[in-house]
């Protein structure tokens, strides 16, 4: 017997999801986040102002009298430190940013998105941006009540600070920001004078828009719907992720009752579902409901059970990081393993990725030379009868010193270098010589003869490059 299924049209259909009231929504309602303290709360806060505090300070740092960092796009040159990147030195990033993807993968698999709560900038600027909504708007009923009462002088000055607040954070922001790709000090004061470039304040108000808008007004968006790493983490966990659980088999049946009512007498649990839970989650979710993509780690509703338990006398951790496998068994040889073959596989890769970094940078020669011919002559007779051929050198000081660089011959026994033979290039910036290489013609045997420049470093000792080339005669 066929079963006949009623469908529902699709502009019929109303997609409910939990609200911060406590209620559930028909579209998406703004989220009013209860303010919360204890130890995740602390932790992520300090581990934020650490972060943040390293944000800015970085492009501040100088190294041998220059920005310590900086990611000049323009002349293609990244400088860190003591390490100057060029576009040839691509597999340096490319190594690093595959052990941070590793890094990653290795992480979430053991603690889930722990990097979304505690460590990524998204969540660190929204709770910046909070914090300037309870200072200028009061807490979480005050602001819904706030926002419902029509526009008055209290509401306008409070709605005019946080705005304040909010543009100045974000024009600080992307003026750091664009500090790691231009000298931050003359960024600063051209773009306070108004004297910056087009480029540069292009970039500042654009990156300040965005901070703006993803901190103030997108906020659970940028992590439910536009981060793709809420999409595939999920691939990553199994039973043996730790992540942010509800204790369904000791907290339900929910329900309310009295401080001093014993809850197995009532045949209740211990949630007494007063969706704290729910009010302090920046995304809004209902963690009781289960494991859910949109939860981000933070730990903001463990502290908030936490402290209904304490006041009803119940015991911490309804609420607490742990696993699928700890939640569902009682057998402490079925508990959770962090080092098992899926995390261990993820941690040998991370190591071996590393130590190919270290290696390549280790072994990097903080000098290129590229030889030019000259195109317009293959070769030339001069009065001597020697024959001659012409070269530039580019040179390519990848040191943050500034270098002098001798020029000599290798594979050719009797030659004469026309031209200077030493070349003095600045820290990071690329030298041009041009030279020309005159030899007998009792020493070619072939119309074309390979041989090496030789360029050697007078200021650091061991650094040798050999380029090689070719002689043309005939």
């Amino acid at each position: 017997m066929e079963q006949k299924v009623t469908v529902q049209p699709a502009d019929k259909v109303k997609i409910q999801r939990p609200s911060s009231k406590g209620g559930s929504n028909t579209a998406r309602n703004r989220i009013y986040v209860r303010d919360v303290k204890g130890g995740m709360e602390y932790f992520r806060r300090s581990w934020g102002f650490i972060l943040l505090a390293v944000f800015a300070l970085i492009p501040w740092l100088t190294y041998n009298g220059q920005q310590a960092v900086l990611l000049d796009i323009m002349e293609q040159r990244f400088r860190i430190y003591g390490l100057t990147l060029w576009p040839q030195d691509f597999t340096v990033l490319a190594w690093f940013a595959i052990v941070a993807a590793v890094a990653l993968f290795f992480v979430t698999t053991i603690w889930g998105r722990v990097w979304c709560g505690f460590m990524c900038p998204q969540t660190t600027w929204t709770f910046i941006f909070m914090w300037f909504e309870k200072k200028f708007e009061g807490p979480r009923n005050k602001r819904i009540k706030l926002d419902e009462r029509k526009m008055d002088f209290d509401k306008f000055w409070r709605k005019t600070g946080k705005q304040i607040g909010w543009v100045s954070v974000a024009l600080l922001t992307s003026l750091t920001f664009v500090g790691y790709f231009t000298d931050v000090r003359q960024l600063f004061a051209d773009f306070f004078t108004l004297d910056a470039g087009f480029w540069a304040t292009f970039s500042v108000l654009f990156f300040a828009f965005c901070t703006y808008g993803n901190a103030g007004y997108m906020r659970e968006i940028m992590c439910t719907h536009m981060c793709p790493y809420a999409r595939f983490q999920s691939a990553m966990f199994d039973k043996d992720t730790y992540t942010v659980s509800y204790d369904a088999n000791r907290g339900e049946p929910r329900g309310p009752r009295a401080r001093k009512a014993d809850p197995d007498e009532k045949g209740l649990g211990h949630c007494i579902d007063c969706y704290m839970c729910v009010q302090v989650c920046p995304t809004g979710i209902d963690i009781r409901n289960g494991l859910q993509y949109e939860c981000i780690d933070c730990g903001a509703c463990i502290d908030a059970c936490n402290d209904v338990m304490d006041k009803m006398k119940y015991p911490r951790g309804l609420i607490r990081f742990t696993t699928e496998r700890n939640l569902n068994t009682t057998d402490k040889s079925q508990k959770t393993n962090p080092w098992r073959m899926k995390t261990i596989g993820y941690f040998v890769i991370m190591l071996v990725v590393t130590a190919v970094m270290i290696w390549d940078v280790a072994t990097r020669v903080p000098l290129e030379v590229d030889v030019l011919r000259d195109r317009n002559s293959l070769y030339q007779e001069n009065i001597q009868g020697e024959i001659e051929n012409v070269y530039t050198l580019k040179i390519v000081n990848k040191s943050q010193i500034d270098q002098t660089y001798s020029i000599d011959i290798e594979g050719i026994s009797t030659y004469r270098l026309i031209g200077d033979t030493e070349k003095s290039v600045g820290a990071g910036e690329v030298g041009s010589l041009p030279v020309t290489l005159a030899v007998p013609p009792t020493e070619l045997n072939d119309s074309i003869t390979e041989f090496n420049f030789v360029v050697t470093s007078e200021t650091s000792e061991g650094v040798t490059i050999k380029q090689e080339s070719r002689f043309i005669y005939q």
